[in-house]
């Protein structure tokens, strides 16, 4: 009657296992076939959209900026053009790892040209002062343009001496133009910021009087939810 009885309660954990095996086996495959449908749609979506780092003072003010026009798929803040690792922003904030503060900006050439980028970087902060935005001194926060092709940099170059030439700005351009060579997301608490603190002193005193003159000048570029 033992031999019987554990029979049968081997026969249910034989059945669980199985089904248990089953399912187990059949999660993976699911699991593979929705990391393949994002794979397929990362791909599609890097297909249509290209990619430049701008440095144009505290990079809170140039994600505000950048977000809110039409074509921008993403912005994201961070360090780029030092010699460190994985930088934190402490380090970047006292000098000494080469980084510039930055934003990646994600775009769409369909909606938005390389050249419309230029045209709202170099219009919403001072390119002639070297290494300084207003209140904001220090190497991290120098004007620079990190481009990522060829093209990029021709179009900056030309768009800098064409700047320079008619005498745009009071002073000489110093942005800095170099070849995208890395870029460390900055901590979460700095991205998307104006948009989460824009109560606060920072926010009001520095970054909305930029972003009115911005939305007042390219409001034919906004995004229609911005």
């Amino acid at each position: 009657m033992k031999r019987k009885i554990s029979l049968f309660i081997l026969g249910i954990f034989t059945m669980i296992v199985n089904v248990s095996c089953a399912q187990k086996a059949e999660n993976q495959k699911n699991n593979k076939m929705q990391d393949k449908e994002k794979d397929n749609q990362s791909k599609a979506t890097n297909a249509h959209t290209e990619v430049v780092t701008l440095g144009a003072g505290c990079f809170w003010c140039v994600e505000a900026v950048f977000q809110r026009l039409e074509g921008v798929v993403k912005v994201e803040s961070g360090y780029s053009g030092g010699s460190v690792k994985n930088p934190t922003y402490r380090e970047v904030c006292n000098g000494t790892t080469g980084h510039a503060e930055v934003c990646q900006v994600t775009y769409d050439p369909t909606k938005i040209s390389f050249e419309e980028l230029l045209e709202v970087f170099w219009k919403t902060h001072d390119p002639t002062t070297l290494n300084r935005q207003g209140a904001d001194v220090g190497t991290q926060y120098r004007s620079a343009v990190f481009y990522h092709n060829d093209e990029q940099k021709r179009l900056a170059q030309e768009w800098k001496a064409k700047l320079n030439a008619e005498h745009v700005f009071p002073n000489p351009i110093v942005t800095e133009i170099s070849a995208f060579t890395n870029f460390y997301p900055a901590e979460d608490y700095h991205q998307d910021y104006f948009n989460q603190n824009g109560y606060e002193p920072y926010c009001q005193v520095v970054i909305k009087p930029k972003l009115d003159k911005f939305t007042k000048a390219f409001k034919d570029k906004l995004k229609k939810n911005k």
